[in-house]
């Protein structure tokens, strides 16, 4: 699922709408201009835990296009057109850490990610701290974790967990000792509310898409 993510910038947004099986067919039907903007892979989760919630990543190539795209009118028309009442926070930002505590092993089908997106006193001590802690993350039930930073902030990061169950995920986010003290121990504060979801479409866009789109 995150192979892809390596050499990777993300375009991030999560948002609540009525009806989130809307932002499938909007994806599809939009593929040759997400191929101009520079978009190899979208990926769309839906909550399990919040109704109406989804959360849709755009990988993409290069950094220029995605600030373009930020400085663009493209998301207040795409939210728009699936139902967004207010316009969220959107994260764009680069790959600078990428942590496998089971290894490169093939990952088991339905995975559950958790996304958290936060600032940090500091990105490097962040870093060490997840490295450090590879064996407490494995007996939670992280499969891999992938470290972001934002592109207008350099202390505002995302990180997506993908864990093994949707149990385990809920454990760590809401009920484990162990994730509130990795989390103050890493120079995480107060951040906003945790998402907890399931893969549900992946849309892979290549050149053929990106010619048949001039």
């Amino acid at each position: 699922m995150t192979h892809w993510l390596n050499q990777s910038l993300v375009l991030a947004s999560d948002y609540r709408i009525p009806k989130p099986e809307r932002v499938w067919p909007l994806l599809e039907s939009r593929r040759d201009a997400l191929a101009r903007m520079g978009v190899h892979h979208a990926l769309v989760y839906a909550s399990t835990t919040d109704p109406g919630r989804v959360l849709v990543l755009l990988a993409i190539h290069q950094r220029e296009p995605v600030l373009e795209l930020m400085r663009s009118r493209v998301f207040f028309e795409w939210f728009d057109a699936v139902g967004v009442d207010d316009i969220p926070a959107v994260f764009a930002g680069e790959l600078v850490e990428r942590l496998d505590p089971l290894g490169e092993s093939t990952p088991q089908a339905p995975e559950v990610m958790v996304s958290v997106v936060t600032s940090v006193d500091n990105v490097t001590n962040l870093v060490t701290h997840v490295r450090e802690t590879v064996a407490d993350l494995r007996k939670a039930g992280v499969r891999r974790l992938l470290i972001f930073t934002a592109f207008d902030d350099a202390r505002e990061v995302m990180m997506l967990f993908q864990i093994d169950d949707e149990s385990h995920a809920r454990h760590w986010v809401r009920d484990s000792e162990l994730s509130t003290e990795w989390m103050g121990r890493a120079g995480i504060g107060v951040y906003p509310p945790v998402f907890i979801g399931k893969l549900r479409q992946t849309l892979r866009i290549d050149e053929t898409d990106r010619s048949a789109g001039r």
